[in-house]
């Protein structure tokens, strides 16, 4: 295998954002779910993407499913890691985004880490070491009140630094990047001298990301952290062009089903917009979980009539002050926990009876439905939203789209299962 790129992505729905991007960018991309056997055999690949559950998992536990990610992409011969994070850096002063990439810089012997969740396309930015989302600072967003990882702070700086204990945090600002390739390099050696080798780096348009992206190369740096941002310009950086092939839709015939777990306000409008449509739905009663019932299998006896006739959506999402009542009875972790198991047991009746489209909304939902159905290989397809594609499942052929919870469009679900996808790259 003729591996250039290796990814470590922290959850499941951003590992097939970040293999979108470099699809679209024109490298050939396999995304794998967990680190792959000894004796899987692997296509021939620019980039493998390999798609961790670790973003909200123990700090220890997330350090060594990616070192155990970095050591079988070393193994296929990648030079270069990427280590996938959200592209509004979940996570907490206690999470894992710092941990896991001083473990990656020292496994790979990184002088100098660039770090940038800027994914532009999507409305995430990065000035001044500061992350907004659209035109809100992240802390002003919605994201403050995410139930596992609220973001309150939007300086990157100053979070990473409340999670790095080895290695210093600075920041490589926007006019410098203006400067280009060797004002970024420049300035990476004037924070080394100052003990920062970690460096959130400005970017608010591709322009920037492709100036990062060619100092990245120029200086065969061994790890960089971002979000799929960069991955939309780091192969033009590597020498490749943007594919002129098709890539593929899954047929508009058959039975569909939309699984959603997320409680972002994104999600929450597209389950909203879904229904005013006329949609077939089905609410999952968090506050239920403790009373024992199988609640699956009541969402299975409600969905099987409506297979044939209509795509049906089983959901969880709801407003923070739900989660909340929910969490203060059950726990965070036990409630997320119950939430993932009950939507995963769904998706996977829901396949058995023949659901041949499955789209999935929220991260941590996500993984848990790709494990609950053993699935180990993804060929990435069309872009239904930025980051957001088809994939097929590489042994079953189950077409199955991942989409984090702040993705997408207002109808993202019907556009997602539409007879009027175009099947264009963009």
């Amino acid at each position: 295998m003729t591996l250039r790129l290796g990814c470590i992505a922290d959850d499941f729905t951003g590992a097939t954002d970040l293999a979108n991007n470099l699809v679209r960018a024109g490298m050939r991309v396999v995304q794998t779910l967990g680190v792959p056997a000894d004796d899987v055999v692997m296509e021939d690949a620019d980039a493998v993407v390999i798609a961790l559950k670790s973003r909200t998992a123990p700090v220890q536990e997330a350090v060594d499913a990616s070192l155990a990610a970095c050591v079988w992409l070393q193994a296929q011969g990648a030079s270069m890691v990427y280590f996938k994070v959200c592209s509004t850096f979940d996570s907490t002063p206690r999470g894992n985004i710092g941990p896991v990439a001083e473990a990656l810089a020292e496994a790979l012997h990184a002088l100098w880490v660039p770090v940038t969740p800027a994914f532009p396309e999507n409305g995430r930015t990065v000035y001044m070491g500061h992350l907004f989302v659209q035109q809100q600072l992240l802390s002003d967003s919605s994201m403050r009140q995410h139930p596992l990882t609220p973001m309150t702070d939007a300086s990157l700086v100053r979070v990473l630094a409340a999670q790095c204990h080895a290695r210093g945090v600075g920041l490589i600002d926007w006019p410098t990047v203006q400067g280009g390739a060797p004002a970024v390099v420049a300035a990476a050696q004037r924070a080394l001298a100052q003990q920062q080798s970690l460096l959130v780096v400005d970017s608010i348009g591709p322009r920037d990301l492709g100036v990062l992206a060619q100092a990245v190369v120029e200086q065969a740096l061994p790890l960089v952290v971002a979000g799929s941002g960069l991955g939309a310009e780091l192969p033009a950086a590597m020498g490749f062009t943007h594919s002129r092939h098709r890539p593929t839709w899954p047929s508009t015939s058959g039975r569909s089903a939309i699984i959603s777990g997320s409680c972002s306000a994104a999600t929450n409008a597209q389950v909203t917009a879904f229904i005013a449509s006329g949609g077939e739905a089905y609410a999952i009663d968090a506050l239920q979980l403790a009373q024992g019932l199988d609640l699956a299998q009541q969402a299975m006896d409600w969905a099987l009539p409506r297979l044939d006739r209509s795509p049906v959506l089983v959901y969880a999402t709801t407003e923070p002050h739900t989660v909340r009542a929910v969490q203060a009875q059950l726990g965070v972790e036990q409630a997320g926990a119950l939430v993932e198991q009950i939507l995963a047991t769904v998706a996977c009746k829901l396949v058995a009876a023949g659901v041949q489209r499955l789209v999935v909304a929220g991260g941590e939902t996500s993984g848990a439905c790709v494990q609950a159905l053993n699935m180990q290989r993804l060929r990435v397809g069309a872009q239904i939203d930025p980051g957001v594609p088809w994939c097929q499942d590489a042994d079953s052929g189950l077409w199955i789209a991942l989409k984090s919870g702040n993705f997408g469009a207002v109808d993202f679900f019907q556009k997602a299962l539409s007879a009027q996808a175009s099947g264009e790259l963009a």
